[in-house]
């Protein structure tokens, strides 16, 4: 079952590779989307896969790169679109 989230990610988390970290995990989860800068200094990343590979991926996102520190990870469920191919940085 394919499942999409928002993830809006707090803390120390702009300015230090994190959106490139977001790719990367992933990548590795098998979840595809986008992620994003906010104004407010978090992050949103949108998330879609089977289940536990977009719980794989907020796990990650929840330690973060080295540099980053986060907070908190605020979730809530989406419609699943199957518009992206991939998991990519949006401005």
């Amino acid at each position: 079952m394919i499942i999409a989230r928002r993830l809006i990610v707090r803390g120390r988390v702009q300015g230090v590779g994190f959106r490139y970290f977001a790719i990367r995990a992933a990548r590795k989860c098998g979840v595809v989307g986008t992620v994003r800068n906010m104004a407010d200094g978090s992050v949103e990343a949108v998330a879609e896969g089977p289940a536990d590979a977009v719980d794989e991926f907020r796990r990650a996102l929840e330690r973060g790169p080295s540099y980053s520190h986060v907070t908190a990870v605020e979730e809530s469920e989406l419609q699943p679109t199957g518009r992206n191919k991939d998991f990519k940085v949006v401005f």
